[in-house]
């Protein structure tokens, strides 16, 4: 049985940059790098020295929390080097490859023939549970809870995001089998968010689960939004999310004894010369992808992820946990003469009716832009408007949420609407915003004040 929702407020960014449906020559990294800052409220412990020699699957660090929740190693190496911050915080542990991928072998089964109890502990020891996201909050999943659904979304509608048909046309067998795991966690509550243009021929389309079909602009591939309709979260009410990459490296693991974080990334952006596509590894360091020439005579942003959540990361950054997804921006850094009083200002996107330009959208592929990181102003007053509510198709209240967040009112906080967002779902709030205001940190202040509230 199959529900469809049709969703008519959102935006579809006109971004250049798109990646070509093919790939270019698997990447040659030899450096590797696990940074905690990718698991949002982790607090990391140590579990090697520069210098070690680690397998692929090798424990790295654990949560302090959960000392029997480990992040493992995407290859075999050495141990180059533990990278501190302020304070002495842990930001990264650099892991230089031996070319051998020597692997740690677990000992898997069918999940049918496993009990809920020894499939987590598969997924603890092997890394693989990072993977599985809790709302609310958007922090790792707790293995002592029993969650309500688990909620996979099958396709994503961020600005340049990767073709998720293309990336994993020969993950079928992974991606069933990590179903089946699933199902094993949580029987017969299993939902995949599927694109209402989807093919017929797609991959996930043959996967077996409660199936939800969305159409309409971005975020409506975001499993925030989808949940909020199929399940909603809540204090008590606990969802958790995975990737269709984490389902095929969970299945992958059950399929065949050991960690594979092989994923396809696309690499995207209005600042290279050439897209595509490049099978790699968690942590690939960023500046090995030479395949991919960049635009000469300009400065460049490089971001881990997508163009409004990504991170950036630098050309000298590493390919985050749970991304599959490149993209180079050119740096906003020159003004503009007369501004936003120029007339016509046919290069620039906008969404208000400004430039002629707010019908790019409606041209589809033809009206792209080759947009920068300029913001086009400086943060002000924060201007009560009803943009928000044309780009946010949940039923939340941004304008007052944000406020109480900054006002730190937990209980207004609550009602809300603070359990069912992530700063990912207001995203697009942030890039109309006519304030300036930086939405998702103000939305990740909340959440922590949450967690350090209900604690």
């Amino acid at each position: 049985m199959s529900s469809h929702f049709t969703l008519r407020k959102g935006l579809n960014i006109p971004l250049k940059g798109e990646a070509l449906l093919r790939m270019d020559l698997e990447d040659t990294c030899t450096s590797y790098a696990l940074k905690p800052s990718d698991f949002p409220h982790l607090v990391p412990k140590l579990l090697v020295h520069e210098g070690d020699t680690v397998l692929a699957g090798s424990p790295v660090f654990c949560n302090k929390a959960y000392p029997h929740m480990v992040f493992t190693s995407p290859v075999s190496g050495t141990v180059q080097e533990i990278v501190r911050g302020e304070k002495r915080k842990l930001t990264a542990i650099r892991i230089a490859a031996d070319g051998k991928n020597q692997k740690v072998l677990f000992p898997v089964d069918i999940p049918e023939n496993l009990s809920p109890e020894r499939i987590k502990e598969l997924l603890l020891e092997s890394g693989c549970w990072p993977f599985i996201t809790r709302r609310p909050y958007g922090t790792l999943a707790r293995p002592e809870e029993q969650p309500l659904h688990i909620y996979i979304s099958c396709f994503d509608t961020a600005p340049l995001a990767p073709d998720l048909d293309f990336a994993f046309a020969a993950e079928e067998e992974a991606l069933a089998m990590g179903l089946r795991v699933m199902e094993r966690l949580c029987p017969e509550n299993v939902h995949l968010g599927l694109s209402g243009k989807m093919s017929e021929h797609s991959v996930f389309e043959r996967l077996k689960g409660k199936k939800h079909y969305f159409t309409g602009p971005h975020p409506a591939g975001n499993p925030g939004v989808q949940i909020h309709r199929v399940c909603p979260a809540g204090k008590n009410r606990i969802i958790w999310t995975l990737t269709p990459l984490g389902l095929a490296i969970v299945g992958k693991l059950f399929l065949h004894g050991w960690v594979d974080t092989v994923r396809m990334v696309a690499v995207t952006g209005p600042a290279l010369e050439k897209t595509g596509y490049i099978p790699c590894l968690a942590g690939t360091h960023i500046a090995s992808l030479t395949g991919f020439p960049r635009k000469k005579d300009i400065e460049i942003r490089t971001i881990s992820g997508n163009p409004l959540t990504g991170d950036n990361i630098g050309e000298d950054g590493f390919l985050g946990f749970h991304h599959q997804h490149i993209t180079f921006l050119e740096e906003g850094n020159k003004r503009e003469l007369f501004g936003w009083a120029r007339p016509l200002r046919l290069h620039r996107f906008s969404t208000a009716r400004t430039y002629l330009t707010f019908v790019a959208p409606l041209l589809g592929k033809t009206g792209r832009f080759a947009l920068d990181t300029n913001t086009n102003g400086d943060k002000r007053a924060f201007v009560m408007t009803a943009d928000y509510r044309k780009v946010l198709p949940m039923d939340i209240l941004v304008s007052q949420l944000l406020k109480t967040i900054l006002a730190g009112d937990v209980e207004k906080m609550e009602q809300l609407g603070i359990y069912e967002i992530l700063p990912e779902d207001l995203a697009l709030c942030e890039f109309i915003c006519s304030s300036k205001i930086d939405i998702q940190d103000i939305v990740q202040q909340g959440i922590a004040l949450m967690i350090k509230e209900m604690q």
